[in-house]
């Protein structure tokens, strides 16, 4: 991106591990605030060495970020800390309610130190009964009926990426860049709070709506009723699934008229509700027609027909996917030394995208700078 970043000047300390409050601290990194990660000495943030699923967290989430690492078990390391809090406008912390009091690290001791501060907690619950519990973003799946709402009827599913985690990080930034707005107008900064719990509510308030305005609980979405006729994945004749959604009238029309076949316009699909209630019939029918086409053919037929369609992937496919290596990729450096594409942040200014300006930091690497900033000895942080 070769222009000024929108968030360019605002100093950003991020004390958090995992997904939920590194994937916020990116958010600022990626559109241009300096980011300082706060990482425990020796080793450095956990995120580092997680394995399996977990392997992908620390080097897809802390690009753009500075590492500031401190022992904050001692008086020179909590001290450093608390000094470089009080050249900041946002602080983020993503532990357990009160963790950080002893420390004194909480909102009420920085807000001290520094009046204008905003200050980030992303949480497993909002203020209210749960709000001391530990989450998770499957806890907080399994509690508000998304893991219910993914799998199939008795088999409660998580969603297949850590939604919560990255919406709460999300829902934070927003919050934080609100507090920031605000503090414009009264100079003063404040306590803002995302939770794991509450997204995932507000991700399934439509099927709950639903329930509201139809008096039918929501079956799970494997076995429920769709909202609209053809909205399925289907088989090409070389074998490949594909979804095709048709989710208007006039669609219908293009599509009848693009596969050719009589039997679709029987009166019985006329309108969307005809065909969501004839659904028995009309998905095998759908089903038989889609697979006389080849995968190139059906893609060619769909773009053509204005009609929304996909192939089904998985997440390594996109590596090679022409739209996002036209200009929606990072490279980012591994620790091995290799280079990989990632997908950057999924906004544009213009004709521009925020892109990569530093891979994720060492452990430590920029202790230095920030010590010699503050005017500390670079021994006197326990760094």
């Amino acid at each position: 991106m070769n222009q000024p970043l929108p968030l360019r000047g605002l100093r950003v300390i991020e004390y958090s591990h995992m997904v939920m409050g590194p994937s916020c601290g990116l958010i600022f990194a990626d559109l241009g605030a300096e980011v300082i990660k706060v990482e425990p000495a020796p080793h450095g943030d956990n995120g580092r060495r997680l394995k399996g699923a977990g392997a992908g967290f620390f080097v897809g989430f802390n690009r753009n970020k500075k590492s500031f690492m401190v022992d904050l078990n001692s008086t020179q390391g909590l001290e450093a800390v608390r000094k470089l809090v009080t050249t900041a406008d946002v602080f983020l912390e993503n532990f357990r309610p009160g963790a950080l009091t002893a420390k004194g690290l909480d909102y009420e001791s920085l807000a001290r130190l520094n009046p204008r501060l905003v200050y980030c907690s992303l949480k497993g619950f909002l203020s209210g009964p749960y709000e001391n519990r530990t989450a998770l973003d499957e806890v907080a799946q399994m509690m508000t009926g998304l893991a219910y709402m993914t799998g199939p009827p008795g088999r409660p599913l998580r969603a297949g990426a850590p939604v919560n985690d990255m919406m709460g990080g999300l829902f934070g930034a927003l919050a934080v860049l609100a507090a920031l707005r605000e503090r414009d107008l009264t100079g003063k900064g404040e306590h803002v709070q995302s939770g794991l719990f509450e997204n995932s509510a507000y991700l399934v308030s439509t099927h709950m709506l639903q329930h509201a305005v139809s008096g039918v609980a929501p079956p799970p979405m494997p076995a429920g009723n769709r909202a609209w006729g053809v909205y399925d994945v289907f088989e090409s004749s070389d074998g490949i699934a594909i979804f095709i959604g048709v989710v208007t009238d006039r669609q219908w029309e293009i599509f009848t008229d693009r596969l050719h076949e009589p039997a679709l316009r029987d009166p019985v699909y006329a309108t969307n509700n005809d065909r969501v209630q004839a659904r028995p019939t009309l998905i095998p029918l759908v089903a038989s027609l889609v697979r006389q086409f080849s995968i190139v053919e059906l893609e060619q037929l769909c773009e053509s027909a204005g009609l929304p369609f996909g192939r089904v992937n998985t997440p390594s496919d996109l590596f090679d996917d022409p739209h996002l290596n036209a200009g929606g990729m990072v490279s980012l450096p591994l620790p091995d030394g290799n280079t990989v594409k990632a997908p950057g942040l999924p906004i544009q200014f213009g004709a521009l995208r925020p892109g990569l300006r530093s891979g994720p930091p060492a452990p430590g690497a920029h202790n230095q700078e920030i010590l010699r900033e503050l005017g500390l000895a670079p021994d006197s942080s326990d760094a």
